[in-house]
Formats: C-alpha cells, sequence, structure tokens
C-alpha cells in the first residue's frame, strides 16, 4: 500500500471541502443582504464545482475545486415599500440564497472533510505501526 499516495489523495480531499465550505459561509454570510438601490442586483448565491484529474506525480485521481459558479435562479423579492431599494410597486429585492439548503450543503462539506481527515488519520497510525514493527 502507498501510504503517500494516500495522503496526498485525502489532502486533496481536504482541500476541496475547505474550499466548498468557504463558499457556503459568503452565500450564508449574505443570505439577507439586500441592494442599496432598486436598479442594483443583491447579492448572487454561488455554486462551487469540484473536478477531477489525474495526477501525474501521484499517479491517482486526484479531486480539485472547479470553477465557482453564479446561480442563475430569480432572485427573492418582499413587499417592503419603505426599504430605500423599493422599486415603484414596493418590492426589494433579495438574493436568492436559501439558508436551509446552505446549511445542509455545509454539512454534507463537513462530513466530507471529516471523513478525508479520517483517512489520514489512519494512514498515519499505520506508519506508525509500520515503523514499530521494524524497530522491533
Amino acid at each position: 500500500m502507498d501510504f503517500l499516495k494516500t495522503l496526498m489523495v485525502s489532502a486533496a480531499g481536504l482541500k476541496v471541502q475547505s474550499g466548498r465550505m468557504r463558499v457556503i459561509a459568503e452565500n450564508l454570510a449574505n443570505a439577507d443582504s439586500a441592494a442599496r438601490t432598486p436598479n442594483e442586483d443583491p447579492y448572487r448565491r454561488k455554486i462551487p464545482t469540484v473536478t477531477t484529474a489525474f495526477d501525474k506525480e501521484l499517479g491517482a485521481q486526484i479531486v480539485k475545486l472547479g470553477k465557482v459558479d453564479a446561480d442563475r435562479s430569480d432572485f427573492d423579492s418582499r413587499y417592503e415599500p419603505g426599504h430605500p431599494a423599493a422599486d415603484a410597486n414596493g418590492m426589494v429585492r433579495y438574493p436568492n440564497v436559501s439558508s436551509l439548503i446552505e446549511s445542509v450543503d455545509m454539512r454534507e462539506a463537513q462530513r466530507t472533510y471529516e471523513a478525508n481527515l479520517n483517512v489520514v488519520s489512519a494512514t498515519r497510525s499505520m506508519l506508525q505501526r509500520t515503523i514499530d514493527i521494524l524497530r522491533g
């Protein structure tokens, strides 16, 4: 078993999930931020993508954080006639971010991060046992 390859593949997974969590956190932070003027668009939800690539040095497929796309779904509109960003009908556009969806995505990214971290821990443990056996 190639311990280095296992560690590098898991490290790539950790990096991807960390990037996903960063984008999701940005979405959650901007979930309630309306535009400042009626003609201005509010924050648009970002969607992190994951790609695979063959690493020649490792001789293995690894994951990478791909392009971060903008979610093109419609903005949420609320009736708030006193708001500075209200249009002629009193409607204010809010970001197309659902806190529920972002929370579920965040939990999935956290669990995948933890799974990769467990692989790193198990690999380190196997390496330590191998070293102990070779010493004995």
